[in-house]
């Protein structure tokens, strides 16, 4: 049995009836990720022990009779800016790479809680930003060695789309849970702000920090936001609402769903791929039974190309303690981002509140109309790999960021789908936007959607 190739929900199923013991799940991704990380390189740290033993624990529960989790069994990896309990949480820099926190973060504790077992901690871009630190090797794509992973959980797409692990967590500020499920053909959730618990996760910008999950199938992603979201005291931003049981609300028909699509936010001034995807991906909601309608985004370009001011006043707030003291040891790009921030006017920064304000307003009132908004996740195809910064380096960041960085000023939840591959072996991918706390809706309909498109990882049965 590969177990490598099953989905996150089969493995639980399969754990909890007693089928396949966790202790053995658990050895058969250890011995895959030591086989094939090599090729990928996508986990800063293998927590080998620590996985067996939480694997241990979970059987003897079973044995005993008691409660099992939603996740029980299920084998994660963890991105490295999660605050783990005595283990190395590197952020991705040079000058955290010694920080072994106190305690387990939030959504640590809740993952191990549902019985997840963390198999080791993936590599990201330097503190969450656009490139790796020098001293680090960027993780390859499975689907194209050549092709961009994504930015920031770059190591947790990575290693889901490789069969090194079932599902991951990813962070999203700009885009980095929607750019790396692009790139890796996953699916990735970006939540409400405030649905998942940002206590214990090293910030890149917390007023736009999002956490969420990314996996191979809309089921599996729900099982991970189910485990992860909910009101936590330790984080005042945390939203005090009940929390769905996401995976047995996924078989909602879709004849009374009404999708919005602006053609011209998602065709002018990009390339010819980001309107073919969703023109592509609206043939198939279409035969779902959805409504499709034309809508008006509200102004967007001011949070697109202000967007670095907000992050890096907020970046530099967060990395106060070690820049500009240790500013030697940061790479040029997060560097560069924490410049900016330091060099921000006041005004520039309230004004981008001020526009944040105006724009959520406006995506309520568009959502009033119709269901879900969907939009490309990039403007264009998926970039070279050298190119590993590239909202970074681009002449103009806005056009990179403008179908994600708006959608986290306003905290929008966003499910991120692959469609299917390119000529050149790449996945195709978009995403759908929804209202406020409607991740269950959103889910449903994505659910509906990849089982008519059967988007399949062909890759996983050949390794």
């Amino acid at each position: 049995m590969d177990i490598h190739a099953l989905s996150l929900s089969e493995i639980v199923r399969r754990s909890k009836s007693g089928e396949l013991r966790c202790v053995s799940v658990a050895q058969a991704m250890l011995e895959r990720i030591e086989q094939h990380d090599g090729s990928f390189g996508a986990y800063a740290t293998v927590l080998g022990d620590q996985a067996l033993q939480q694997a241990e624990a979970l059987d003897e529960r079973r044995k005993a009779g008691a409660p099992l989790g939603v996740l029980h069994g299920a084998p994660i990896a963890l991105k490295d800016l999660l605050h783990t309990q005595g283990i190395a949480t590197t952020c991705g820099t040079s000058v955290l790479a010694d920080w072994r926190p106190e305690e387990d973060g939030t959504v640590v504790r809740r993952l191990q809680e549902a019985g997840a077992i963390a198999l080791g901690k993936v590599k990201l871009t330097e503190g969450a930003f656009a490139e790796h630190h020098p001293s680090v090797t960027p993780p390859k794509n499975p689907w194209h060695l050549e092709r961009w992973v994504g930015a920031s959980s770059s190591g947790s797409g990575v290693a889901v789309a490789a069969g090194l692990a079932h599902a991951a967590i990813g962070t999203d500020t700009g885009g980095s849970i929607r750019f790396p499920s692009a790139a890796c053909g996953l699916v990735g959730v970006k939540p409400t702000y405030g649905r998942v618990s940002r206590y214990g996760v090293f910030p890149l910008a917390e007023s736009l920090d999002h956490i969420g999950p990314m996996a191979r199938c809309v089921e599996d992603a729900a099982r991970m936001l189910q485990a992860m979201a909910g009101f936590d005291p330790l984080d005042p931003t945390t939203l005090d609402a009940p929390v769905p049981t996401y995976a047995a609300l996924l078989d909602a028909p879709l004849n009374s769903v009404k999708v919005g699509v602006d053609w011209r936010y998602v065709g002018e001034d990009t390339g010819p791929e980001a309107a073919a995807v969703v023109q592509d991906a609206l043939k198939l909601l279409r035969g779902l039974g959805a409504t499709v309608l034309e809508v008006q985004m509200p102004d967007w370009e001011a949070l697109a190309d202000g967007w670095t001011t907000t992050c890096g006043v907020e970046c530099a707030l967060a990395h106060a303690a070690t820049y500009p003291a240790r500013k030697q040891e940061y790479g040029a790009a997060l560097a560069a981002l924490i410049e900016t921030g330091l060099a921000a006017a006041a005004r520039d920064y309230a004004r981008l509140e001020q526009e944040r304000i105006r724009f959520r307003s406006g995506l309520n009132a568009l959502l009033e109309d119709v269901q879900v908004l969907i939009a490309p996740c990039l403007p264009g195809p998926i970039p070279a790999a050298e190119r590993s910064g590239a909202a970074g380096r681009e002449s103009r960041p806005g056009r990179f960021i403008r179908f994600t960085a708006p959608f986290d000023y306003s905290g929008h939840p966003s499910v991120t789908l692959p469609l299917d591959v390119d000529e050149d072996n790449v996945p195709r991918a978009f995403q759908l936007v929804g209202g406020h706390l409607q991740e269950a809706r959103l889910l449903a309909i994505a659910r509906s959607f990849e089982q008519a498109a059967g988007f399949r990882y062909p890759h996983l049965d050949a390794t």
